[in-house]
């Protein structure tokens, strides 16, 4: 899968062709991506893709990651995400490193990281393409922008009520997007654990904070007119029908990243967040 908006998109597919075609790999992409021009290109449709290949190349932003994930769901299927972005917390690999990636894989020179997976239930979730989120699961306050409040129970207990925009339930893997940016911790995506950050709080007390992993969430709208919306992952958008709740648990399954050994979590957040650099005056 490959966002084709972005910058050296159509230069990263044609070196991941002509790498199969000298190798003796086989290539299926999306069919999302049929502007690509090439004889012999099988194209199948994004939600058939998983089923049909050992690994999942993702070429974008972390957004086009995250849409990739949703097409892998519980297939098994491995990931490898290539960044076309700028800032790229899940796709860590740069075009320049596709070809030799690529070449590792088929010698058996990677890892897998199981990365948790969050499921989403509430009154009108059928009408969703996927209850799953990798990254977060976000109460908000809509399209009109107003202070809400916000219950979160937590295994029937009653925990706290935000006066907030909204109410961010994050995995580790996406501790370093929506949660970070409201003020969460980084944790690193092999750890097994829940997030939740409110947003903008109207309160100098109200802090993060870290849940079990199988614990269930429970958060409510209870403002008066209880308007208000849920985002899985910022693709999937629902509003929240009346005083319903939305009900937070780890996912019956995980996805699997593939990773390299030379390239720690922690080497990507030096990069991307730019830490051991001295600030320097404009």
């Amino acid at each position: 899968m490959a966002n084709l908006k972005r910058v050296g998109a159509r230069e990263a597919i044609d070196a991941f062709l002509r790498w199969a075609d000298k190798s003796g790999n086989n290539v299926i992409l999306c069919d999302e991506l049929k502007a690509v021009s090439g004889d012999g290109i099988k194209f199948v449709p994004r939600n058939s893709l998983a089923s049909q290949v050992d690994i999942l190349v993702s070429m974008g932003g972390d957004g086009t990651l995250l849409a990739s994930a949703r097409a892998v769901g519980d297939s098994g299927t491995p990931l490898l995400g290539i960044n076309l972005g700028s800032l790229g917390f899940l796709t860590q690999l740069t075009p320049h490193q596709l070809v030799p990636a690529l070449d590792a894989i088929c010698k058996g020179d990677y890892q897998i990281e199981p990365r948790m997976v969050l499921r989403a239930e509430t009154e009108g979730m059928a009408d969703a393409e996927s209850p799953y989120a990798l990254n977060d699961v976000v109460v908000n306050n809509g399209p009109v922008s107003r202070l809400i409040d916000i219950n979160l129970s937590v295994n029937g207990e009653d925990i706290v009520t935000y006066n907030a925009d909204g109410l961010v339930i994050s995995t580790p893997t996406g501790s370093t997007a929506y949660s970070l940016a409201v003020g969460g911790p980084i944790m690193h995506p092999r750890m097994e654990a829940m997030i939740a950050a409110p947003i903008s709080a109207f309160a100098l007390t109200t802090r993060p904070m870290i849940f079990a992993p199988d614990d269930v969430l429970e958060v409510r709208i209870v403002s008066p007119d209880h308007k208000g919306g849920l985002a899985l992952d910022g693709q999937v958008m629902l509003p929240i029908k009346g005083s319903a709740s939305v009900v937070i648990k780890r996912a019956e399954y995980h996805l699997k990243f593939i990773v390299f050994p030379d390239n720690t979590f922690y080497k990507v957040l030096k990069s991307k967040l730019h830490w051991g650099h001295t600030p320097r005056a404009l």
